[in-house]
């Protein structure tokens, strides 16, 4: 019995060894088999996320005006972009000036049924509505009058009266096509366009702000 219990324990430590010898021979490569997978995967998700940088940084640091703000570019932005490049115009000036003279879409002047975006003064086809509005004396200073605004009906008209109205040649030096980039666009809106002595740059900080240059492409 003694002998038998002595073979059966020599029996059974080669046995266990070769086990233990086989298992550390192959941790290894199924180590580094899954490292590989792991390291693609991080070096993935790292791409994606500097390709949204921009993106989830404006989210996160967002207002509840920038929410509306961001939810009216994306009412308009597309039908801009459309309008934009059929017209000789930037797209991202075309929306910076919606955004300043509608307050994104919140002045009573831009609610339905108006839907004047631009503050474009007159009437649209014999409709009109009267509102007080403030201007610039040239020098800075602001005083108020009571004016008529066209009164559109829609957003499609508003759109497309905007790029009506910039045809004309008063208006040349806003077009693509004499102008380098649309910061000469906005230049040449300020003291023409608005009487405001500042209105290129508030449009600027706008277009910057909510990255709007993404629409000048088509």
């Amino acid at each position: 019995m003694a002998k038998g219990k002595k073979k059966s324990k020599s029996k059974a430590r080669p046995k266990k060894t070769k086990k233990k010898k086989k298992s550390f021979l192959l941790f290894p490569k199924f180590f580094q088999k899954w490292s590989l997978i792991f390291i693609g995967l991080f070096a993935l998700l790292g791409l994606l996320a500097s390709l949204n940088f921009p993106r989830l940084t404006m989210e996160k640091n967002m207002t509840s005006t920038d929410e509306t703000t961001v939810a009216f570019i994306a009412e308009i932005g597309e039908t801009s972009r459309y309008l934009a490049a059929r017209n000789d115009l930037y797209a991202s000036v075309m929306i910076a000036q919606a955004i300043l003279e509608s307050d994104s879409g919140q002045s009573s002047l831009s609610q339905k049924p108006s839907y004047n975006f631009f503050g474009i003064k007159g009437d649209y086809n014999g409709q009109s509505v009267t509102l007080p509005t403030w201007e610039d004396d040239g020098k800075g200073n602001p005083y108020y009058i009571d004016a008529a605004f066209r009164s559109y009906g829609s957003v499609e008209n508003s759109l497309q009266d905007y790029v009506d109205f910039l045809e004309g040649s008063y208006y040349v030096g806003v077009h693509r096509s004499k102008t380098k980039n649309y910061k000469d666009a906005t230049a040449a809106l300020t003291g023409v366009y608005a009487t405001d002595t500042t209105y290129g740059d508030k449009l600027n900080s706008i277009i910057e702000q909510y990255q709007l240059t993404i629409y000048d492409t088509y």
